[in-house]
Order: structure tokens, then sequence, then C-alpha cells
């Protein structure tokens, strides 16, 4: 028998929120339809890493980097 969505959601809907964040991930996840971008992507997010972990780029504290694009866009 197959589940409708209504149940599913139903279902989903009553998971903690834990299991429900990592639910959404892989749904999201399965909407992908470009290994070459998603290749891509994950190939950026360990060179970005790389720079933070060697020193060669300083990160910003968040409120810092709030103020910068605040002023940036108004």
């Amino acid at each position: 028998m197959t589940a409708t969505v209504e149940e599913l959601e139903a279902e989903a809907l009553s998971l903690p929120n834990a299991q429900r964040a990592r639910l959404v991930e892989k749904l999201i996840t399965s909407l992908d339809s470009e290994p070459a971008i998603e290749n891509s992507w994950a190939e950026e997010i360990e060179r970005r890493h790389a720079e933070v972990e060697s020193g060669a780029i300083a990160l910003l504290p968040g409120v810092e980097t709030l103020d910068r694009l605040r002023i940036e866009f108004q």
C-alpha cells in the first residue's frame, strides 16, 4: 500500500526536530539532478575551508559582517 502525501506529511511532522531536519536535507538533496554542480560546490567548500584553516584568509565576527552588509546594501 502506498501512503498518500498527506499521510507522509503527518508522519514527518510528528518526528523530532533533528529527524525532520535530516529528512528535509535528504529530500532537498534528492531534487538536485546535477551531480557536476554538486561536485563543484563540494570542491569550493573544501577550498574555502582550507583557506580558513591555513590562515590565508581571516574570518570576521558575525556582528561585523552583518554591519558591513547593511552598509553595503542600504
